[in-house]
């Protein structure tokens, strides 16, 4: 893992990003580095702005909250407007399968996978999108090697739903290992 990650997260209410989030940071805690994460969403419990953020480090963490996000991720075409404003140019955008970069965002990394679609077809339950967004980022940034990182999901998920997320985080990981053997250069 390189010094520092600022992961950010955004979509709807209800995607799972705070989840997603929490489990990134467990997954880095339990490889021993040093984890941060919180969240911000609208009044509507289902359905309204989410964004989720989580600072991992090698180091101590003095300023909790994520200034400049080495990693954006957006599941909604209102999040990624709303919250790639202002995205350094070494940022990793990976947005889901038929978003539109907005006119002005300038990242040199930004991959579009089928995360939803993934979630829904592959995986068999649209729920899981948030875990097969796990997978992906883990496999693009190197936070936590993968058994710690399948013992973060096994520690948040709910009870008997331990095999279709470990799928889930499969298919993430097998997402992000196909699009670097198909961009590698």
């Amino acid at each position: 893992m390189k010094h520092k990650h600022e992961i950010r997260l955004a979509g709807t209410g209800g995607q799972g990003v705070i989840l997603a989030t929490v489990i990134l940071a467990e997954a880095a805690v339990l490889s021993g580095h040093y984890a941060a994460q919180s969240q911000t969403y609208g009044p509507e419990a289902r359905g309204g702005s989410s964004k989720a953020e989580t600072l991992i480090s090698n180091r101590p963490i003095g300023f909790t909250k994520v200034q400049h996000p080495t990693c954006l991720v957006a599941f909604t075409q209102k999040a990624l407007d709303k919250y790639s404003d202002g995205l350094s140019r070494n940022c990793l955008v990976i947005l889901d399968a038929g978003l539109k970069v907005p006119e002005g965002m300038n990242p040199l990394r930004v991959i579009s996978l089928p995360i939803v679609e993934t979630a829904k077809m592959v995986v068999g339950k649209i729920q899981t999108a948030n875990i097969v967004t796990v997978g992906c980022i883990n496999e693009f940034l190197g936070i936590s090697d993968q058994d710690k990182l399948e013992q973060a999901v096994l520690k948040h998920i709910p009870k008997g739903t331990e095999g279709m997320n470990m799928k889930a985080l499969e298919e993430g990981i097998r997402l992000a290992q196909n699009w670097k053997e198909k961009h590698r250069s």
